[in-house]
């Protein structure tokens, strides 16, 4: 697993999307992830996400499909019935949450979080915790819309405040406000890549 972690990318082609399978009280989430699944198909970026049809998910997935880009889900067995599938999409059915998470991974040359609940905070916390040991080097962006992550921002400079992080901790973040920075935080990632 560790050797398949630490395959270095070449070029930011596809983007694993974490986010809710709700949608949020707040219209402009859903706004942002169907721009970033419609920016996604412009610019050629297969979106790479959990598979499910409801909420941010299904929306950012549905947009990169509707506007004529490549959507690769994946999900778990058992949430099928509960999430359904998104039609006229690439997917895999695996067994497990760990099955899932690791072939998102594999599968992504970058990663961006978008608003969502404990899964999305979950998925993020072991793609940066994967980072902190040195397992990969792929971007990780947060979506930080109108202050979202704002409170784990804080949570992240609280844990280097108390000595119980490096300082290098926010540094392997990305934290962008507005949808259309995840792209530019993509591109400028590859140009640092290329550059080392």
């Amino acid at each position: 697993m560790a050797a398949q972690l630490r395959r270095p990318f070449k070029a930011m082609k596809s983007l694993c999307v974490y986010c809710g399978s709700r949608s949020g009280r707040d219209p402009d989430f859903a706004v942002a992830a169907r721009f970033i699944g419609q920016e996604a198909a412009r610019k050629g970026v297969r979106i790479v996400y959990g598979g499910g049809k409801m909420g941010l998910m299904g929306i950012t997935a549905g947009a990169a499909r509707d506007a004529g880009g490549r959507v690769f889900g994946v999900i778990p067995d058992f949430l099928v019935e509960l999430e359904g599938i998104l039609e006229n999409v690439d997917h895999k059915i695996v067994k497990t949450m760990h099955e899932r998470k690791m072939l998102m991974f594999e599968e992504s040359d970058a990663i961006c979080a978008l608003p969502g609940g404990i899964g999305t905070l979950e998925e993020l916390i072991e793609t940066l915790s994967w980072a902190r040991l040195a397992l990969h080097h792929k971007p990780i962006i947060v979506l930080n819309q109108k202050g979202f992550w704002t409170p784990l921002r804080d949570l992240f400079q609280h844990l280097v405040d108390k000595g119980f992080a490096a300082p290098e901790l926010l540094k392997d973040l990305t934290f962008v406000e507005r949808p259309q920075d995840v792209f530019a935080a993509m591109d400028a990632s590859r140009v640092r890549a290329l550059a080392e």
